[in-house]
């Protein structure tokens, strides 16, 4: 590992991750479930028939998959609460920034995945209305999976820029702590 690099796996992995996440979710946009009204002969009733519920599947392993690199990273940089210090500069700056940034646009990217796929489950029911004026098929609105997808990009590219400024900060700290002498001496006059 080269000095403030950070580890080329740690990078590979994440970036892996936000991209299968990043698929998933514009799978699942294309796959929402379409509803049609269809009428009972028998009862005189109307009820809607939607199409397969594939779209909820793929926004929850969306979900799981920008998680599991979210929870990667964290783990490995300790979330930035734990271990070795921060060393005080820009980089540390950079870090907290990208950091905070990294949660926001994950939090929201989440939100997103996790809606779009729970309103996609409930549209996917019959529903059963007898003489119905202006029966509609309610469907899960356009670009909710597309918003969680570009928040799983911004995630992904803020967790990149996260990651280096974190190992840089660490490794100027343990830089500095490598000392050869100090200018307070511990030990009693003589």
């Amino acid at each position: 590992m080269g000095e403030g690099k950070g580890s080329t796996l740690v990078h590979l992995i994440v970036i892996v991750l936000c991209l299968v996440a990043f698929g998933f979710s514009i799978a699942a946009e294309r796959r929402r479930s379409t509803g049609t009204i269809h009428k009972d002969e028998h009862s005189n009733s109307t009820y809607c028939v939607y199409k397969s519920d594939v779209a909820t599947g793929y926004g929850v392993g969306s979900f799981l998959f920008l998680l599991s690199g979210q929870s990667l990273l964290m783990a490995v940089t300790k979330c930035m609460c734990f271990g070795r210090p921060l060393a005080p500069g820009g980089d540390r700056a950079w870090t907290i920034i990208y950091f905070a940034s990294s949660w926001m646009t994950f939090l929201v990217a989440e939100a997103c995945l996790v809606a779009g796929a729970k309103n996609n489950a409930y549209h996917t029911k019959y529903r059963d209305v007898i003489n119905a004026q202006d029966f509609s098929c309610e469907t899960l609105r356009r670009g909710v999976f597309i918003a969680g997808a570009v928040f799983v990009i911004a995630t992904m590219i803020l967790n990149v820029y996260y990651y280096m400024y974190f190992t840089r900060a660490t490794s100027q700290a343990a830089g500095k702590t490598k000392r050869a002498s100090s200018t307070v001496g511990m030990s009693g006059y003589a």
